[in-house]
């Protein structure tokens, strides 16, 4: 659970950030959005007790960090009237190689021109284990709930040594971000969980799975970073920016699947 609070200045850029989030694991700075360039900047974490086991998942802390901090970064784009690549380009100044990465995407996925009615797309950058991914999401909104029809990524790990791999590796990131932002729930009841396998586990199926583009920057050969965890974190609030943008309805409860049912 993440609470945020913000303020516009006279330009609409965003000027004061305060996020007052519950359980903090790893990696410590997941928390943080220190590329972006905001004057006034609060973070911190209100210690709660868990009564549940804690374990890790793919991309750990990034994973709801991700998406509660680009889901209010699009919401402050919204309520400041800005496009949100152009509010968020806007605070990558001091950040090059994230600029980069989001003018790609906005490249591969042809930001500027409008969707198809009923469709909309979303945006989300982040950086996790020394690789900086953003992804656009497209959703198509005609049948009442989101169905996912394609999703762009540009990524800098610094160095991609194996290109293949690094791109399979953001593609698998990507579907399982998407099957968290979906479906992902473990339930609980008589102090068991309900889920065994599989069977009663909703996953992304491959009738599910949108087109996947991937494109690598290299930026910086004498820093290398992770592939196999950094496609996952973007991919559930720029899910959830893509429904606002068709829809109108903002995401701010995962999973997504079981509000539209």
């Amino acid at each position: 659970m993440s609470r945020f609070t913000g303020g516009l200045d006279a330009k609409g850029r965003l000027a004061v950030y305060n996020n007052v989030f519950t359980q903090r694991h790893d990696p410590q700075e997941a928390c943080d959005c220190a590329f972006y360039d905001i004057p006034h900047k609060s973070i911190r974490v209100a210690e709660a007790p868990l009564h549940l086991p804690f374990a890790a998942f793919r991309s750990v802390d990034h994973s709801q960090q991700a998406f509660f901090i680009e889901s209010f970064i699009d919401e402050a784009a919204h309520a400041a009237g800005r496009d949100p690549v152009e509010f968020r380009l806007g605070m990558l100044g001091n950040s090059p190689r994230h600029k980069a990465v989001l003018e790609k995407v906005a490249a591969m996925a042809n930001w500027s021109a409008k969707p198809a009615a009923g469709r909309g797309r979303g945006v989300a950058l982040t950086e996790s284990f020394g690789s900086i991914v953003a992804e656009v999401v497209e959703v198509d909104m005609t049948g009442g709930k989101p169905r996912v029809t394609n999703v762009w990524c540009a990524a800098d790990p610094g160095y991609a040594m194996n290109p293949d791999g690094f791109r399979n590796q953001m593609e698998g990131g990507i579907v399982f971000g998407l099957t968290a932002a979906l479906y992902g729930e473990i339930s609980l009841k008589d102090g068991a969980v309900e889920q065994g396998n599989f069977n009663d586990y909703q996953l992304m199926r491959i009738n599910e799975c949108p087109a996947i583009a991937v494109e690598i920057i290299n930026g910086n050969h004498e820093k290398l970073g992770g592939a196999g965890e950094p496609g996952l974190p973007p991919a559930a609030p720029a899910l959830a920016n893509a429904i606002f943008a068709a829809s109108g309805k903002r995401i701010r409860v995962l999973p997504i699947a079981k509000q539209f049912a």
